[in-house]
């Protein structure tokens, strides 16, 4: 009828001219549909001020591979230094913003002595990339509607918004498969509140939703179906300052429900966690966890237990590579971090523990995820410290060769400080400690009450959702209450300097 319509009037010439337009036309499309076009592993999208890259291997989870670190590395560069770019996003495709970095192409390399070199390379190109994306100076959005782990966690860390949704899931599975946390995680989680940084490392326990936000790593909670009106907003954003961005995203977030699962970690378990985990030897976290089976608390004895049981199943000498990185990451900067990590990635790659294989081999190509893979050795206690010094001597002959990264004067001139990734995310423990304790920029010298320091965080965060609930979580968890006269006419917070047993 449509077809009819429109050829009524038409003269016989236009008609028989408009068919074999139509004809070729359909012609075009059966071609093009007949053989499958291949798109990028990564996409790029301008819209208006704002600069997206979108990763775009959905099968695989979006996990970084060479070609998409080729893809990123010259675009993000580029828009680093666009006048034409304000702003950046990251985002993806599928139900992973990206799940780490290809261990299964970096194991298949690094087992072969001629190509081993491409194995580390791949390390080296990817750290590389995550220190540009540190020093970036435009405002950068990473949406992490997925799961974000390993590599995906170095995309995103340094990012000053990192938007959590309900899809979220947050983890450094490294000490799973026999390696150990990288992409400057070793820098990020040293700075976590008390030791959830190490726990996550040690464990490789994953955080989802919510939790990702009130934990720390993200900054904003928003619901997955709110994103795409958000971008939109971003876009119609012209010459923004960072503070209106973060004004803008604030307002699509959500607040805590009823139904919402409570505080994840808070109360005596995250006491019995930061208690457990202060150490700087595997063998005293299990020590402790041993005695706080016993604790009187169901609920600490529970953890503790369960907590020991994960232990048990991660490769023992990436329990003790990895708690030496942490606490060696918490004095270094993000770039001494990043080379720290380079040379542990090349110890495994040369073989300084058969873990790396052996754990690879089991949960990913063998997908045996629920057994412990054959580890060796098979205890913490029979790693010894010569076996942990192949990650870091300087005489270590597994570190042999092991290159620098390459990064220019100016990027190194440019590297974010430390706070960087907390500005927009809910007050820390030292922040929320320093304002009690009286030496907070913002704050008084005199004691100060509950609703006191709720408020001030309030004013501070502009109103922020989530800082009630952070700011009275850390509160009761690390304060206590002081009544001067016993009369209830002063009462004021102190906080507690020691962690102690729970």
């Amino acid at each position: 009828m449509l077809a009819a319509t429109l050829f009524k009037g038409m003269s016989r010439s236009g008609a028989r001219a408009s068919t074999r337009t139509r004809a070729i036309a359909q012609q075009i499309m059966s071609a093009s549909t007949s053989v499958p076009q291949v798109e990028p592993p990564v996409l790029f999208e301008s819209n208006l001020a704002v600069r997206t890259y979108i990763l775009n291997r959905p099968s695989a989870l979006n996990t970084l591979d060479e070609p998409m670190l080729a893809l990123l590395r010259p675009k993000i560069e580029e828009w680093s230094t666009s006048d034409l770019c304000d702003t950046i996003v990251g985002t993806s495709v599928g139900r992973a913003f990206c799940a780490g970095g290809d261990v299964k192409a970096v194991l298949q390399n690094a087992a072969d002595p001629r190509t081993r070199a491409q194995a580390i390379d791949f390390f080296k190109r990817e750290f590389e990339l995550d220190y540009i994306f540190s020093t970036l100076s435009k405002p950068y959005v990473a949406i992490l509607d997925g799961t974000t782990m390993g590599g995906g966690v170095g995309l995103a860390a340094y990012a000053p918004f990192r938007i959590a949704t309900e899809n979220t899931v947050f983890a450094m599975p490294e000490t799973k498969i026999g390696y150990c946390p990288d992409v400057g995680g070793n820098y990020f989680l040293s700075r976590l509140d008390g030791q959830l940084g190490t726990y996550l490392a040690l464990t490789s326990d994953d955080v989802r939703g919510r939790h990702v936000f009130e934990l720390g790593f993200a900054t904003h909670y928003i619901p997955s179906r709110r994103v795409p009106i958000l971008l939109d907003r971003l876009a119609s954003l012209e010459k923004a300052h960072i503070s209106v961005i973060n004004s803008t995203i604030e307002e699509f977030s959500a607040e805590r429900l009823a139904e919402d699962k409570p505080y994840l970690l808070s109360g005596e378990i995250r006491g019995a966690l930061d208690f457990a985990f202060r150490h700087a030897e595997v063998e005293k976290i299990f020590e402790d966890l041993e005695i706080l089976i016993n604790h009187n608390s169901p609920a600490v004895s529970q953890w503790a237990k369960q907590t020991l049981e994960v232990l048990h199943l991660r490769s023992p000498t990436s329990l003790k590579v990895a708690l030496k990185a942490i606490r060696k990451g918490k004095q270094l900067t993000l770039l001494e971090t990043l080379e720290m990590e380079l040379k542990i990635a090349a110890a495994f790659c040369n073989s300084a523990s058969p873990d790396f294989k052996t754990g690879i081999t089991t949960v990913l190509l063998e997908k045996k995820r629920n057994e412990r893979p054959a580890w060796s050795p098979s205890s913490y206690k029979e790693v010894s410290e010569e076996v942990v010094s192949r990650f870091f001597a300087e005489d270590s002959p597994y570190l042999s060769g092991v290159p620098s990264l390459s990064i220019s004067n100016l990027l190194k001139k440019q590297e974010a400080s430390s706070t960087k990734p907390f500005k927009f995310a809910l007050p820390t423990e030292d922040e929320i400690g320093a304002m009690v304790r009286g030496s907070h920029s913002a704050g008084g010298a005199t004691g100060i009450s509950v609703d006191e320091l709720v408020s001030a965080f309030n004013n501070i965060r502009n109103g922020k959702i989530g800082v009630r609930e952070k700011v009275l979580e850390v509160a009761q968890r690390k304060c206590e209450v002081k009544d001067n006269g016993g009369d209830g006419n002063f009462v004021w917070l102190k906080w507690k300097h020691e962690v102690k047993s729970p």
